[in-house]
C-alpha cells in the first residue's frame, strides 16, 4: 500500500488551515531523454498579425504530437505557486475532511475529491494518486459543495480559475480555430467559460512509493492513455515522470519550463476535428532515483465542451478539403451526443470501480465515439 507523502499541518485555528508556502523541488540531475516541444509565446497574441503567426507555429504541434508549451501567459508565477500551496495544504488535511466532498463517479461527475483507494489489480498495491477537482465559478455551479479550505480561499481560487481560461485556454482555442479556417471564436464559444461544462481546476498529488511498489503497479499502469476533454494545461513543477509517445512510437519525458504551461489536446477536440487535432498519448512512470522520495504535486486545468455543445465535426473548410468531412458530418439534423454526455460516460467507465484492471486491447465506445483504453 502506497505510503502517504504528507504529514498533517499545524492549524492556524480550529476552523482555518494555515496555507504554508510551497516551492518547487530541485530538478532531476539524471540525463533523461526529453521530448522536443514547441513554445508558443502568448505575449504576441494581440500584436498585428500575431495570432496568425502563432497559429502557424502551433500547427505541427496540434496535428502531429498534440503537446506544446505556452510561455508569457500573463499569469504571475507567485499566483501559480499560491495555488500549488493551497493544493498541498489540502492533501495534508485529515482523510475525513477530504472525504466530505467525493467525486460522484457513479454518475460520471468529476468535481470533488478522488481518494487513492483503488487497488492496482492483484498486486496488493493501491494507486498513489489523489486529486481535487474544482468547477468553474459560474452561477450554474454555485451550489456545488466545496471543502473548507476551498471556501476559505475561494476568491483567489475562482479568480485564478477564470484567468487561466481567459489568458490561456481562450487564446489557444482562437489559434486552433484559425488553423481550421473557422471564425476565431468558434471553439471559444463551444467551450465558453460562462456556459455549463465540466471544466475544472485540479490539485493533484502522486504520493511517494517504494521502487518495488512502482514496479508492481506499472505492470498495470505503464501503458499510455489520452485525456477525456478538449485541452489539458499542466503548470510547471520539477518532478519528472510524465512521458509522451512521439509519432515515431518512442516514449520521451516532458521537461519543466520555467514560467511555462505544458498543454495537450484531448479526445473531444480530436472528435470535433475528425482526428486532425491529435489527442496526445501520454503516461506517468516512476520518477528518477533522485526524485523517487518526493511527492509529485500537480496543478492542472481541464477544458471540456459545453453541456450544449454537440459532438459533431466542426464545419472547417480545411477539414473539408482534406476529405475528412462526410455527408453525415455536414447534416445538422444528425443526432449526436453532447460533450458533457460523452465525458461523463468516459469518466464513469474509467473511474467507477474499486480495482484497476489491465486494459490492453480494449477500447471505449459511446454512441459512435470511440477511443483506445491502452497504448503501448
Amino acid at each position: 500500500m502506497a505510503p502517504s507523502a504528507t504529514e498533517h499541518y499545524v492549524s492556524q485555528s480550529q476552523d482555518r488551515p494555515l496555507v504554508k508556502p510551497w516551492s518547487r523541488p530541485a530538478p532531476t540531475s539524471e540525463n533523461l531523454e526529453w521530448a522536443p516541444l514547441i513554445k508558443i509565446d502568448l505575449s504576441r497574441f494581440d500584436e498585428p498579425g500575431g495570432k496568425q503567426e502563432l497559429a502557424k507555429n502551433l500547427y505541427d504541434a496540434v496535428t502531429k504530437l498534440g503537446f506544446w508549451v505556452v510561455v508569457n501567459t500573463g499569469l504571475d508565477d507567485a499566483r501559480v505557486l499560491r495555488q500549488f500551496s493551497i493544493g498541498n495544504t489540502f492533501f495534508k488535511e485529515p482523510l475525513e475532511e477530504k472525504r466530505t466532498v467525493p467525486c460522484n463517479f457513479a454518475e460520471g461527475e468529476y468535481f470533488g475529491y478522488r481518494e487513492n483507494s483503488r487497488w492496482v489489480g492483484d498486486t496488493g498495491v493501491k494507486e498513489n494518486i489523489e486529486m481535487l477537482n474544482i468547477p468553474k465559478a459560474i452561477p450554474q455551479l454555485a451550489k456545488e459543495p466545496k471543502h473548507k479550505i476551498i471556501l476559505e480561499n475561494y476568491e483567489e481560487i475562482s479568480s485564478f480559475h477564470r484567468d487561466v481560461w481567459e489568458k490561456v485556454v481562450r487564446k489557444l482555442f482562437v489559434l486552433i480555430s484559425i488553423i481550421l479556417e473557422l471564425p476565431e471564436n468558434y471553439l471559444v464559444d463551444a467551450h465558453a467559460y460562462d456556459q455549463l461544462s465540466d471544466d475544472h481546476l485540479r490539485y493533484m498529488i502522486y504520493n511517494v512509493r517504494s521502487q518495488q511498489e512502482w514496479d508492481l503497479a506499472q505492470a498495470y499502469s505503464k501503458g499510455g492513455h489520452t485525456d477525456f476533454g478538449s485541452l489539458t494545461l499542466l503548470f510547471s513543477q520539477h518532478v519528472a515522470g510524465l512521458q509522451i509517445r512521439t509519432p515515431e512510437g518512442e516514449w520521451k519525458y516532458v521537461k519543466h519550463v520555467d514560467g511555462g504551461i505544458t498543454c495537450n489536446a484531448a479526445d473531444t477536440l480530436s472528435f470535433l476535428t475528425k482526428g486532425f487535432v491529435k489527442s496526445t498519448i501520454h503516461r506517468v512512470v516512476t520518477p528518477p532515483s533522485d526524485q523517487i522520495n518526493i511527492p509529485r504535486l500537480g496543478l492542472l486545468y481541464f477544458s471540456r465542451p459545453g453541456a450544449d455543445t454537440p459532438m459533431r465535426a466542426v464545419p472547417s473548410p480545411l477539414l473539408d478539403r482534406l476529405g475528412l468531412l462526410t455527408a453525415e458530418d455536414k447534416d445538422p439534423n444528425q443526432p449526436v451526443v453532447t460533450g458533457t454526455e460523452y465525458v461523463r460516460a468516459r469518466v464513469k467507465d474509467v473511474h467507477h470501480k474499486t480495482v484497476i484492471d489491465k486494459r490492453e486491447g480494449t477500447s471505449f465506445e459511446f454512441k459512435g465515439l470511440k477511443v483506445e483504453n491502452h497504448y503501448e
